[in-house]
């Protein structure tokens, strides 16, 4: 029996490739249209459609373990609906997530005497273009790990 072959209880052996099985399985997948079936067949049914918006992580937020169980929890509804015979697409929604950022950099404008307070008519008089170019420096910043 090869390292990488399921025992006869179906657990894998000590040498299973993971990252290996899991992208032949997705390949797999893909190749048969495993997804876009799914679909199909529900969109068929009469079940109707669940429809679950998954808002984008938080722009400016440093990651932590709390990360991992939201993901999976928004993993689970969706699949579970499915395997209940609805219809479920998934789509990513877009939410306030600006907004931490937008606070963020008012704040940092404070701090260094740009504007008087963190409000929404300070901000319009430092000027929406450089607060908007400022909100883009401090996600990308905080992306390529910096802080």
């Amino acid at each position: 029996m090869s390292n990488d072959t399921p025992l006869a209880d179906g657990a894998p052996s000590q040498g299973a490739n993971f990252p290996q099985n899991e992208e032949a399985l997705v390949r797999r997948w893909r190749e048969l249209g495993v997804y876009q079936e799914s679909l199909k067949r529900r969109r068929a049914s009469n079940k109707g459609a669940f429809v679950f918006y998954e808002g984008p992580p938080t722009a400016n937020g440093v990651p932590h373990p709390g990360h991992c169980l939201t993901r999976a929890i928004k993993d689970l509804y969706p699949r579970y609906k499915t395997m209940k015979g609805y219809l479920c697409e998934r789509k990513a929604g877009w939410d306030t997530h600006g907004l931490p950022v937008e606070v963020e950099v008012g704040k940092e404008l404070v701090a260094a005497g740009l504007i008087a307070e963190n409000s929404k008519e300070e901000i319009e008089k430092f000027g929406l273009e450089p607060f908007v170019h400022r909100c883009i420096e401090n996600v990308v910043t905080r992306r390529n790990g910096k802080s």
